[in-house]
């Protein structure tokens, strides 16, 4: 197979060795964007055929990894642009034959996680998994860092008060 400028598919060196040991660490991190697996590994190939493309100039120029992770992130970030809405499963994801996705102890943090608005998921993805500044949140998402700021607020509160066990009332008297 031959691209528009008549170079072979797998003519460029480094590549398939990229995939190879990065293919299950970008998984995870778009399991974690997405909260679905399924999601997770159409976002991951998506990437890889934009990483692909671009391979020559950012194999030199660039870390590999933080471009399609950033390719990753702006990928996902753009469904829910496009969309302006949730679409919500009460269902687990599946776990059979997904070793690299999150333990059943800490399955709770990440369905809640995923119960999140996008962006907000997004911003604390970002900003917790990845280490990224509010300024490179912003860069990568496309948005201001006052806006990454409040997003990543708001979808901590909201993880609090969903994981914090509802506080008891004593003395209701009618």
């Amino acid at each position: 197979m031959t691209t528009k400028k008549g170079r072979q598919l797998d003519d460029e060196p480094g590549f398939d060795s990229f995939v190879a040991e990065h293919a299950d660490a970008l998984l995870r991190y778009g399991y974690v964007l997405t909260g679905n697996p399924h999601d997770a590994a159409d976002l991951v190939q998506e990437a890889l055929l934009r990483l692909r493309g671009a391979w020559p100039r950012v194999r030199r120029k660039d870390s590999p990894q933080s471009y399609a992770r950033t390719t990753m992130a702006r990928l996902h970030i753009s469904v829910w642009r496009r969309r302006r809405r949730e679409h919500l499963t009460g269902e687990p994801p599946d776990q059979a034959g997904h070793e690299v996705f999150p333990s059943d102890g800490e399955q709770g943090l990440w369905e809640e996680l995923s119960a999140l608005p996008r962006r907000q998921r997004a911003v604390l993805v970002l900003r917790y998994y990845e280490q990224l500044t509010d300024a490179e949140i912003a860069k990568v998402l496309g948005i201001s860092s006052g806006t990454v700021r409040s997003q990543a607020s708001r979808g901590l509160d909201k993880l609090r008060s969903s994981l914090s066990p509802a506080p008891a009332t004593y003395g209701s008297t009618r």
